[in-house]
């Protein structure tokens, strides 16, 4: 085969670049950018309900839904721009409302888009949740239980984990990485620390950490503990990102599955969840909350989006709703128009028709060779 390449390519022939035909496919109107951008994401997928997905993508479900939304821009852009062309027809397009109730309108569609894309985000990139808690506390046995495999080795002896284990499953079409950790203590074992370290760097980076406890301790003291080993020095660890478990239900005698108690300062509603990861319970109650967290609901996610769509549909909402201050303010409809102009251009440079050639470039060189 190398002799055969070799030959062709001595005879004129050329290399094909990473992404070339997807590229070639999309300049010359066969595709949309979002539906080139799906190629990829099929050929990535990590998840039949992913590859669902990047296939209703690059079939059009997503760039139909961002062309149409498009078009209501664009009608209310001509409605607006008409009238400033045009001031001998005496259209006060403000004083009639026409521009807020359409605007009301834009701004729905704007949202319902948003709120699929995130699904469809969360559906190609997944999460990453890191397993964290003290000695033998039972992560390792609840990263295989979760991942249904013996990934990890479990003993009684503390400290048996002094490096990451990761292991990749899938949540109703959710991909997710788990990480799991060394046990978080003080230790002057020169391995053992470097696990310690980064344990607490991998629980800064990932969406979701699980803190896990003996449900044999004290809820409180336990978890301050732990808390107080991540936080020095300071770690970003909001509230929604920690999932609290209380692990070996099987010794201590309580019920499995998920409940809600006081937090440190009296008010309710702090969930946890009881499991027993050796005999496997309370594991669904645990996927249940890993997708709450993170707003993953596998009937929502028709299509796979990726960030920068997001962003752009961030961007186009914020010109949408200057707009409606405008409305609003009874401001002229010049400036009004300038604020539909960037809603406009914003969703144009998800479907490709308003792209930097630098963008561009970006995106193919993500593909594998030729594709």
């Amino acid at each position: 085969m190398q002799m055969l390449l070799g030959e062709a390519l001595a005879r004129g022939a050329r290399m094909a670049r990473p992404g070339e035909f997807t590229e070639r496919a999309f300049h010359n109107g066969k595709l949309d950018l979002a539906q080139a951008e799906a190629v990829a994401d099929l050929i990535s997928s990590a998840s039949s309900a992913a590859a669902r997905g990047a296939l209703r993508s690059l079939q059009g479900a997503f760039s139909d839904a961002v062309k149409a939304l498009d078009r209501l821009v664009l009608d209310l852009r001509v409605f607006v721009e008409a009238a400033m062309d045009f001031p001998e027809e005496e259209v006060d397009f403000l004083s009639e409302g026409q521009v807020g109730q359409r605007l009301a309108r834009i701004h729905e569609a704007f949202s319902n888009l948003i709120e699929n894309s995130q699904q469809g985000i969360l559906l190609r990139d997944g999460i990453t949740v890191a397993l964290v808690g003290e000695p033998n506390v039972g992560k390792s046995s609840l990263l295989n239980a979760l991942s249904g495999d013996e990934r990890a080795i479990v003993t009684d002896v503390p400290g048996t984990t002094r490096d990451l284990v990761h292991a990749d499953l899938s949540i109703d079409g959710l991909p997710v990485q788990l990480v799991d950790t060394a046990g978080l203590r003080e230790t002057a074992d020169l391995v053992e620390i470097e696990g310690v370290r980064r344990a607490r760097d991998q629980a800064s980076r990932a969406d979701l950490v699980v803190l896990v406890v003996d449900d044999r301790t004290a809820a409180d003291a336990a978890d301050c503990r732990v808390l107080a080993e991540l936080l020095q020095p300071p770690l970003s660890l909001e509230p929604g990102r920690i999932i609290r478990i209380r692990n070996k239900v099987d010794l201590s005698g309580a019920a499995a599955g998920m409940l809600r108690r006081n937090g440190d300062d009296g008010s309710a509603g702090v969930v946890e969840v009881r499991v027993s990861a050796r005999q496997g319970m309370g594991i669904d109650a645990l996927k249940t909350l890993i997708k709450a967290r993170v707003g993953y609901a596998a009937e929502g996610a028709a299509f796979t989006a990726r960030r920068r769509h997001l962003e752009a549909l961030d961007q186009g909402l914020m010109a949408l709703e200057r707009a409606e201050a405008l409305i609003a303010e009874g401001i002229p409809g010049e400036l009004i128009a300038e604020e539909l102009r960037e809603v406009h251009r914003a969703l144009g440079s998800i479907v490709g028709e308003v792209t930097a050639d630098d963008l561009l470039g970006e995106i193919f060189a993500s593909f594998c060779i030729g594709k």
